[in-house]
């Protein structure tokens, strides 16, 4: 299983923003860079206007299990920084995950076969 850093520094999030490139969804903005390194580091950005401070946290730890289910077949070398909409329904893993797939196959940084290997196996 790769390992992934975390971006925690606001000039790192902010190089992604300017140079990256990114994939809108209905709750989640998915940007990417790549980074000249061997691993990938991922950011997590919610804004205020998506709740309270408990919100806020649980939606981010939706987006990090979402994130660590898929890391084995997510492609190397990348900066990743994934954002969370502002939506009128609830935050839902299931449709975290469902999206988060969408977006990781949209950027072409999913790994299919890797993702069918496990899945006969």
């Amino acid at each position: 299983m790769k390992k992934t850093e975390r971006l925690k520094k606001n000039y790192e999030f902010a190089r992604i923003y300017r140079r990256g490139r990114f994939f809108p969804g209905k709750y989640l903005v998915l940007y990417i860079l790549k980074n000249n390194m061997e691993i990938n580091r991922l950011g997590v950005s919610v804004s205020k206007k998506i709740g309270k401070s408990v919100t806020r946290n649980r939606v981010k730890r939706l987006i990090r299990e979402s994130y660590r289910y898929y890391e084995p077949f997510i492609t190397g070398g990348l900066d990743i920084v994934i954002t969370a909409r502002k939506v009128e329904t609830e935050y839902r893993f299931a449709d975290i995950l469902k999206e988060l797939k969408y977006l990781l196959k949209r950027a072409r940084i999913f790994d299919r076969e890797k993702w069918d290997g496990s899945r006969n196996s």
